[in-house]
């Protein structure tokens, strides 16, 4: 089958997209706009794109309808700042009810009984008990397309980390420790608990 976008309607490109791309990391995003009121909200088209400097990047589809920045996106356009919080397996469950489309002075941290910790360098706050955290600032903002649900990139330079005691040994964070889930399609998440090792080749491993 040969499928060109432009003859596909948005919804079933997204179907398809997230159906193929996986298991896809996940960026339990937390911001504040102007005000304060703080924002908690995931995203799994993310990834890392940059060690020296470390960089991240999410993206944030628009809405169909409205005024169409999703929360997150706008507390970013105002504020300039963000922390990606990790989901591991405990707090997957936490993470699908900050999913909701609520209002933005809805706090989603008190919807999914989850308690706020201050950051260091940036004024949104973290989830205390996610296992890892990056506060970013931002270095750009791009539209990926002009279209009523097109994804805006957004990509970030990590400031500071937070990383759980005992979570990894000289800088190698062990997997199990952090036990991340992933998004598939659908409803569907995955963990990273089934693993398999392949040396690179000319490097040893360790």
């Amino acid at each position: 089958m040969i499928i060109q976008p432009s003859e596909v309607n948005p919804r079933d490109l997204y179907k398809l997209m997230i159906g193929l791309v996986v298991p896809r990391p996940i960026a339990w995003v937390s911001s504040v706009n102007e005000e304060g009121q703080p924002n908690l909200a995931p995203y799994s088209f993310f990834n890392a794109v940059s060690a020296d400097p470390p960089v991240v990047c999410f993206a944030p589809s628009r809405k169909p309808t409205g005024d169409n920045r999703k929360d997150t996106l706008r507390n970013v356009e105002q504020t300039g700042e963000f922390v990606v919080n990790l989901v591991s397996a405990d707090l997957a469950e936490a993470m699908n009810k900050t999913s909701e489309d609520v209002a933005p002075e809805v706090n989603e941290f008190a919807l999914a009984g989850l308690e706020a910790a201050p950051s260091l360098l940036v004024k949104a706050p973290r989830v205390a008990t996610a296992r890892a955290s990056l506060e970013c600032k931002v270095k750009h903002i791009l539209p990926m397309g002009d279209k009523p649900t097109s994804g805006i990139l957004v990509i970030g330079e990590v400031v500071c980390f937070h990383v759980a005691d005992g979570l990894m040994d000289n800088f190698k964070v062990d997997p199990d420790r952090l036990d991340a889930v992933g998004r598939m399609g659908g409803f569907t998440y995955s963990t990273t608990r089934d693993r398999f090792d392949i040396v690179r080749p000319g490097l040893m491993k360790g």
